[in-house]
């Protein structure tokens, strides 16, 4: 199991390089080198760092996965679930979903979250952990973004 605990902004660059090599493989998966988790600035990390609850996971001092979380009032938004490349399919991602669902302030009644539709393995995943599809919204270039929720409460 990871270590897992709240981010700050010294770890912005590691976060920013483990975002950047996580989702080279949705880029392939959509053919757009343009993703904005891709075209992030480090300005722009340490930015959701002061605006954003974030967690980090570590293994032997290596930073293995990130998530963000942001709220408007009793919704928290989650997003760039990240795992490195080699770190993937053994758990971690459950574990910072579960982490960040537990840290969330309690007035959170719902969380929601989106990814591509290409995006199999992490609809997969999402939907394991009790999250439901709600919408879909078309982004450009072929992509649709699927919008998923999940209820703190039903859970």
């Amino acid at each position: 199991m990871a270590e897992i605990r709240e981010a700050g902004t010294p770890d912005a660059g590691e976060m920013l390089t483990l975002q950047r090599a996580a989702y080279v493989s949705e880029s392939q998966l959509y053919g757009n080198i343009h993703l904005p988790p891709l075209t992030e600035s480090l300005d722009d990390v340490r930015a959701a760092l002061r605006s954003q609850f974030c967690l980090v996971a570590f293994e032997d001092h290596r930073t293995v996965g990130s998530a963000r979380l942001h709220t408007d009032g009793a919704d928290g938004h989650i997003s760039r679930l990240i795992v490195a490349t080699d770190r993937q399919n053994r758990g971690l991602g459950t574990q910072l979903m579960a982490s960040i669902e537990e840290a969330a302030d309690p007035i959170i009644d719902r969380f929601e979250l989106f990814t591509g539709h290409r995006s199999k393995r992490n609809l997969a995943l999402y939907e394991r952990l009790g999250y439901r599809e709600f919408e879909r919204r078309p982004a450009g270039d072929h992509v649709v973004l699927i919008y998923l929720e999940k209820n703190r409460r039903a859970t």
